[in-house]
């Protein structure tokens, strides 16, 4: 007898409308890195995307422990107010070093204020 395989199921929610929805996964390593340059580049396909805001509230409710989900960085189930590289600070920020600023989606913003931190 052949064990069956598994299947992965469809989503039915909002979940299929994501940006980063590709089938394939291939924008995975993007939403959880900790590049500066692939962090930016999750957030600018999060601006595009027409399901922000539950994907937002989503990770906000599940405490999600890191990531970019709704167009923001998440640690420890906390919008990151922003990021740096490891290491010293340098005098002049670099330029490339600079996150694309998302704006919190209008509904949310009242329920995340304590939800904000820094790294």
């Amino acid at each position: 007898m052949l064990a069956a395989v598994p299947t992965i199921e469809e989503p039915k929610g909002w979940e299929s409308q994501a940006a980063c929805r590709d089938g394939s996964g291939a924008l995975t390593h993007l939403f959880f890195s900790e590049e500066l340059q692939d962090i930016a580049r999750a957030k600018r396909i999060c601006a595009e995307c027409p399901v922000i805001e539950p994907c937002l509230a989503g990770a906000l409710e599940r405490h999600e422990p890191w990531g970019v989900w709704g167009g923001q960085l998440i640690l420890n189930g906390r919008i990151l107010a922003n990021k740096r590289r490891r290491g010293r600070p340098p005098k002049t920020p670099r330029p490339e070093d600079q996150l694309p600023v998302i704006p919190i989606p209008e509904r949310l913003r009242a329920t995340v204020g304590e939800a904000i931190g820094a790294a």
